[in-house]
C-alpha cells in the first residue's frame, strides 16, 4: 500500500481545503532535500519515446498535465514535475490578491470520486506569483499560467484586468490560459462571447508571442460553443482547454446546497461523460485546426486515450490525484505508452483524432 493510501483515511477526516493545504506542505518537502527529490524523480519520472510531442513550440515528454486549481499559487511546481507530470498549469491567478469565496468551499463526493467547489479564484495575485516564478522559471517542463478575473472588477474593466496580469507574468510562463468559464466568479461566464474573445486575443497577441489558450465551460450550448471556438481560432488562439467544472447538478446523486441553493462547480468522475462528449464534438470540428487539451473526469489511461483519439493532444487531471494520489501520473503514462504501441502507432501524435 502506498504512503498516500495509508494517510488518505486521515485526510478525509479533515475539511477538504485543509487537507489539500497539508498535501501542498508535504509536497514541498522533497525539493528541500535534494536526495529525496532525486529518489522521487527516479521512481516516478519515466521517459517513453512514443509519448514525446512538440506542440506550439513546447516539448512535452508526456501528455499528462496537472489542471489549474491544484497548485493555485505556484507552490509545488518542482514537486509536480518530480512525480511525473509532463507539464503544469498553475493558477488561476488574478491581477490583485483576493481571498476567494467564504469557507467551507470544497466538498468531496467520495463514492462518485468527484468534488464540488466554489473557491472563487483565491489568489496571491500576479505580483505574488511573479516572485515565486522568478525562483523557478525557466523550467524543465512547460509551465502554463491560468489567468482569471478579479471578482470586484467591473465587467467593462475585465480586459484591462486580464492584460495587467498577463503583462506582469508574460516572461515567466511557457503558455497562458484565460479562464472565462469558472462558475464561481459572478458574471465571468458572460465573457464567453465572440466580441470579448476577439478583444482578449488581440490584446494578448499584442503583448506576447507565447501560446494562448482559452478554457471553456461544459455547460455552454453546443452551437454557441462551436461558434466561440471557431471565432477564437480565427482570432489566433493557440488552443482550447475543455472543460472547466460544471453547474449541472444532475451529475451528482446528492449535490450539496448552501442557504438552500446548489453552488459551485463539479469536477471528477461525475463530469467524465459530459466532458468526453464535448471533446468528441470539438475534435470533430477542430482537431486539425488547433490544439485541444482535455480535462474533466480523467482518472486512468483509458480515459486519457479516449480523449486523445477524439482529438486531444494533451490531457489534464486534478480530482483523480485527490482520490488516487501521486502514483496515478506514472500509471497513466506507462499504460498509455503500452496502448499506443499495441495499436501500432509510432507516436502519440499518430493516435490524435483517429476515432473521429
Amino acid at each position: 500500500m502506498s504512503f498516500y493510501n495509508r494517510i488518505r483515511p486521515l485526510l478525509y477526516k479533515l475539511e477538504p481545503e485543509k487537507a489539500h493545504n497539508i498535501i501542498i506542505k508535504i509536497m514541498n518537502l522533497p525539493e528541500k532535500i535534494p536526495l529525496f527529490e532525486s529518489m522521487f524523480a527516479n521512481s516516478y519520472c519515466k521517459v517513453y519515446e512514443n509519448l514525446i510531442q512538440n506542440i506550439n513550440g513546447m516539448c512535452f515528454y508526456n501528455p499528462v498535465g496537472i489542471a489549474s486549481g491544484f497548485d493555485k499559487n505556484g507552490d509545488i511546481i518542482r514537486s509536480l514535475a518530480t512525480i511525473g507530470f509532463g507539464y503544469v498549469e498553475i493558477g488561476s491567478v488574478t491581477q490583485m490578491p483576493q481571498d476567494g469565496n467564504p469557507k467551507p468551499r470544497v466538498f468531496r463526493h467520495v463514492e462518485e470520486e468527484s468534488l464540488q467547489n466554489s473557491m472563487g479564484f483565491n489568489s496571491i495575485g500576479a505580483r505574488g506569483m511573479l516572485a515565486k516564478l522568478k525562483q523557478t522559471y525557466p523550467f524543465c517542463i512547460p509551465i502554463g499560467i491560468n489567468i482569471g478575473k478579479n471578482k470586484n472588477i467591473a465587467q467593462g474593466d475585465s480586459l484591462k484586468n486580464y492584460e495587467l496580469s498577463l503583462n506582469t507574468l508574460k516572461d515567466y510562463g511557457d503558455y497562458f490560459a484565460f479562464n472565462l468559464s469558472s462558475p464561481n466568479t459572478p458574471g465571468l461566464r458572460e465573457l464567453q462571447n465572440e466580441q470579448f474573445i476577439k478583444e482578449l486575443l488581440e490584446m494578448a497577441k499584442s503583448n506576447t508571442n507565447k501560446p494562448l489558450f482559452i478554457k471553456i465551460s461544459p455547460d455552454i450550448e453546443i452551437d454557441s460553443m462551436i461558434n466561440i471556438c471557431e471565432k477564437a481560432i480565427d482570432y489566433g488562439v493557440s488552443g482550447i482547454i475543455a472543460t472547466n467544472t460544471s453547474v449541472d447538478y444532475n451529475l451528482l446523486n446528492n449535490p450539496i446546497k448552501k442557504d438552500g441553493q446548489y453552488f459551485g462547480g463539479i469536477s471528477g468522475k461525475a463530469l467524465k461523460n459530459k466532458s468526453t462528449e464535448i471533446m468528441k464534438i470539438l475534435g470533430k470540428h477542430f482537431f486539425k485546426k488547433t490544439t485541444l487539451i482535455a480535462v474533466g473526469g480523467i482518472s486512468n489511461a483509458n480515459d486519457a486515450y479516449e480523449r486523445i483519439k477524439f482529438g486531444a493532444s494533451l490531457v489534464q487531471i486534478l480530482s483523480s490525484v485527490v482520490y488516487e494520489g501521486p502514483r496515478i501520473v506514472a500509471k497513466i503514462n506507462q499504460e498509455l505508452s503500452q496502448k499506443i504501441k499495441s495499436d501500432g502507432f509510432n507516436n502519440i501524435s499518430d493516435a490524435i483524432g483517429v476515432a473521429i
